[in-house]
């Protein structure tokens, strides 16, 4: 007894110091230690480019470290987001994702972290069309079957399903012209070599403002608060249609929930501020909220929405 009563001291510091090393062990390493990575799966110049180009100034005053970002387009963009899904599971490699490049297929493979928008698109078209309201897009493209050309992101991109569940309401038939980004098809919209894109607004309202194309209609439910002046399709002659292009961040399936939250709550922090708000509503994108749970709820619900779409048009997606 008067053994263990000496020992027994010596054990509590003993316990207390390995006690105050785990804890140093946890705390000394936090993240980020060092630079965080965002592959955008697409060129430079579109949505998911120009969100979080945007988010990065102030992620890196937050984080006190660098923020790079890689552009790795293809497939629509399959090959950014497969590049990141084999990455270690630590939150330093993330992935700026969209409808296109995270569905279904391999949504298993990454972390929801943080919805960064869910926007309506914008119906735009060149203006040498003599287009200017979707009730005479949707005469025109009657009137010649298979004669108009839409660009996308690619197969299976949200400006893709946008356009086609657009052509399925409304009983038209419209070619297809797959690019790897939205940055290349507004360069050829611009250019007269397609005629119509279904587009994030960040990417084309400029182009609309300078009166270098024309924007029809927005694709939302309701009129968006960025872009209050342009209906929607649904009011502008295609009752029922609705459709959003979103936009989030990544991680690798297994990253930690502590730095999966931490990611969230410091975009969310972003895009709180009063400057990054007025600069994506500026550019007609509607910033997001919410949690890493909430955004895999919305995932979802879009992801079935167009897996219907998908089957019921026999549509080919990546």
């Amino acid at each position: 007894m008067t053994f263990v009563k000496r020992i027994a001291p010596q054990c509590i510091l003993l316990l207390g110091l390995l006690s105050a090393g785990v804890a140093i062990s946890q705390t000394a390493d936090p993240f980020p230690s060092k630079t965080v990575k965002v592959i955008v799966p697409f060129p430079p110049g579109g949505g998911a480019d120009t969100l979080i180009r945007l988010l990065t100034p102030p992620l890196t005053e937050a984080w006190k470290q660098s923020l790079v970002i890689e552009n790795r387009p293809g497939a629509s963009g399959f090959i950014g987001a497969e590049l990141v899904a084999q990455s270690a599971p630590d939150g330093y490699s993330l992935l700026m994702g969209s409808t296109a490049a995270v569905t279904d297929k391999n949504v298993s493979k990454f972390a929801p972290v943080a919805l960064v928008s869910a926007s309506p698109y914008i119906v735009t078209v060149n203006p040498a069309l003599n287009i200017s309201s979707i009730r005479s897009l949707i005469a025109y493209a009657k009137t010649n079957p298979g004669k108009l050309r839409y660009g996308s992101s690619g197969p299976g991109s949200a400006s893709h399903l946008s356009a086609e569940l657009f052509t399925s309401l409304a009983g038209i038939t419209m070619m297809h012209v797959p690019y790897k980004g939205t940055g290349q098809a507004l360069t050829d919209l611009l250019a007269g070599h397609i005629d119509v894109m279904f587009a994030p607004a960040q990417t084309v309202m400029p182009q609309v403002e300078s009166g270098k194309l024309v924007a029809l209609a927005e694709t939302g439910s309701k009129r968006s608060e960025s872009l209050p002046n342009i209906p929607t399709v649904a009011e502008s002659g295609l009752p029922g249609y609705s459709a959003v292009g979103w936009f989030g961040l990544f991680a690798p399936v297994g990253t930690p929930k502590a730095i999966v939250q931490k990611i969230n709550q410091s975009v969310m922090a972003a895009m709180a501020q009063s400057k990054i708000r007025k600069s994506m509503m500026e550019r007609g994108s509607d910033p997001a909220s919410g949690s890493a749970d909430d955004f895999a709820a919305f995932l979802r619900v879009d992801q079935a929405k167009w897996a219907k779409l998908i089957k019921q048009n026999n549509i080919a997606v990546q």
